[in-house]
């Protein structure tokens, strides 16, 4: 990375550690005025698994059962990271018995106690704004049965965060940490005694980073779902906590909200997660429906495109598909080189996916998931739609930013009257092999099936000279490229049909069925699913279709059917136990 960047990075760490120092000196707060009503969600799983002794934080498990959560040997700064964040709280307060009240309270007091005089790694503050809101959540478990020394300590650490806040929220990077940071903030200044002084500024710079950072479509920089959500989940309880206690959000703010909502709802699938793109996953159960009831937005489902994505939707089906540029400079920290690659799930089971963020797995995973082959589009051999080269920052430490990705991404929709779809192009091969990568896909109106054509193509004159060159360097052999389906670990798939077909089974009993035509080769290959909360990658399988472009254009068709005798309704009730989701390996 480079020598400026890694100043960048040391001259916050540095500031934090000082005005986490100088906040010692801030008047207490003498206790609560008011309590926003808990609003977050935990696991109960995950909750069982902490009281037991078992910890699984940014895909690393220490099983220490006889350790305080701040003893725990730190794997890495991630780990220590999710820890200081203190969102384990909501799963141990999802649990709620005896056993797991106490952790709740041992070790919240013990955090005061070790790191309370602005110590360690949790002064920044993206985590001074979780932690605050969790502990203002929690604080009537929190202070159960605490004496007076205990209590007062508490609130002189509230109080003290909230002050570090004060100063620190805007070296948070734009997006999820700096609204995080101001949440917690607002959150502060409604809650606790003697802080009121920060609310109006907090409301001020939310609604100035709402502006900012939600653009006309209800979408953010970094263009991750997932973070969309969670962005719109923290607006939400910061305009219920101002409304709790008579105030007004910000006209900024509740516009955001409002832009937000119909974007969120056309980013979900049929089964109600949302579409796995840029580093994002598919959401806590349950987080989205409350973050959408509770900001009474009844705005319907955005038509048209939804923060760079197009939604195709009939029957059971649903098709979402990235039909936009890369996110740009710092927001793509984490982005994919995913242009057109689309999930498609029938019902309540995802059948194809992308492979997802690998972030929590090693830089190898990470980097891996990032790339165009780990996405359910057309890849050349060798090569992504976007590169990763620049340098970033994320989440306070040095990140790869996307490089060379495409810039004239179009997008138009087509209809028919059996089916409604879309053609979709972009540029990302035309520096290096003078070749549009062209997508068409159209849904059928009874979501029965998918018929797409994915085309690599010369546009221009000098397309075809760039073309001829790279035709000279394999030696006149071609260009090698593979359209990718990868499948959700629950999918079992077989080829068919002598090797021509792959039929693929949900566990509700539906039976889809992959043919293609043209010259290509179909196989089905090894794949894996990336998912946090587990300790390793699932394994996975992926439909593959290889093929080598000679001419000036190359097509391979392909369609994606429900068999003949899957009925258009099934029942299916039957849920995934979630209890020992976070300890499986597989």
């Amino acid at each position: 990375m480079s020598q400026i960047e890694t100043w960048k990075v040391r001259k916050t760490r540095w500031m934090n550690r000082l005005r986490a120092r100088l906040s010692t000196l801030s008047a207490p707060a003498t206790g609560l005025t008011s309590q926003p009503e808990p609003r977050t969600i935990g696991s109960f799983a995950r909750g069982r698994q902490i009281s037991t002794g078992n910890f699984l934080f940014a895909g690393y498990l220490i099983e220490a059962p006889d350790l305080a959560i701040w003893d725990l040997p730190m794997p890495d700064p991630a780990f220590e990271q999710e820890l200081h964040g203190f969102t384990w709280i909501d799963d141990l307060a999802a649990v709620g018995d005896g056993s797991a009240n106490h952790r709740q309270r041992a070790w919240t007091h013990a955090w005061i106690a070790r790191f309370g005089r602005g110590r360690g790694p949790g002064w920044t503050p993206d985590l001074t704004g979780r932690r605050l809101i969790r502990w203002i959540h929690h604080a009537v478990t929190l202070l159960n049965g605490a004496d007076r020394a205990t209590s007062d300590a508490f609130f002189r650490s509230l109080a003290q965060q909230t002050n570090f806040l004060s100063h620190r929220w805007a070296a948070a990077a734009p997006g999820l940490a700096r609204f995080e940071a101001l949440t917690g903030l607002i959150y502060a200044g409604i809650a606790l005694s003697g802080m009121e002084r920060h609310i109006a500024p907090a409301v001020r710079a939310l609604g100035r980073e709402c502006a900012a950072q939600i653009d006309d479509q209800g979408g953010i920089p970094t263009r991750n779902p997932e973070e969309l959500m969670e962005v719109f989940t923290l607006l939400s309880w910061a305009a219920a906590g101002l409304r709790e206690t008579g105030r007004t959000p910000g006209v900024a703010h509740l516009a955001a909200l409002e832009r937000i909502a119909p974007s969120l709802r056309a980013l979900r699938h049929a089964d109600g997660g949302l579409a796995r793109f840029h580093g994002g996953g598919r959401g806590a159960e349950g987080r989205l429906d409350q973050a959408l009831a509770a900001s009474e937005v009844k705005a319907p489902r955005r038509a048209g495109l939804a923060m760079g994505f197009a939604r195709l939707g009939h029957g059971r089906t649903t098709l979402i598909v990235d039909v936009a540029s890369p996110p740009v400079r710092e927001a793509s920290a984490q982005g994919h080189a995913s242009t057109l690659a689309f999930e498609l799930t029938s019902g309540r089971r995802p059948l194809i996916v992308n492979c997802g963020s690998g972030r929590t797995f090693g830089e190898k995973w990470r980097r891996a998931g990032r790339a165009t082959p780990s996405h359910s589009t057309l890849a050349i051999d060798g090569y992504s739609s976007a590169r990763l080269g620049g340098a970033g920052l994320l989440s306070g430490q040095d990140a790869e930013l996307l490089v060379d990705a495409p810039r004239d991404v179009r997008m138009e929709e087509r209809h028919s009257d059996l089916s409604g779809g879309l053609v979709a192009g972009h540029d990302g091969y035309l520096v290096t092999h003078g070749l549009t990568h062209v997508r068409q896909l159209y849904l059928s109106f009874d979501g029965r099936g998918v018929h797409g054509e994915d085309v690599l193509a010369t546009v221009e004159k000098t397309d075809e000279r760039q073309f001829d060159r790279a035709l000279d360097r394999s030696e006149l052999k071609g260009i090698a490229f593979k359209v990718r389906f990868h499948l959700h670990p629950d999918v079992d798939a077989e080829l068919d049909m002598g090797g021509a077909a792959v039929s693929m089974a949900l566990k509700s009993g539906e039976i889809w069925v992959f043919r293609h035509s043209g010259d290509a080769r179909l196989s089905l290959e090894p794949s894996v699913y990336l998912e946090r909360g587990r300790l390793a990658p699932r394994a996975t399988r992926q439909i593959v279709l290889s093929a080598i472009a000679v001419d000036y254009a190359t097509r391979v068709s392909w369609t994606l059917a429900k068999a003949q005798d899957t009925p258009d309704t099934i029942r299916d009730l039957a849920r995934d136990d979630p209890a020992f989701e976070g300890m499986t390996q597989t």
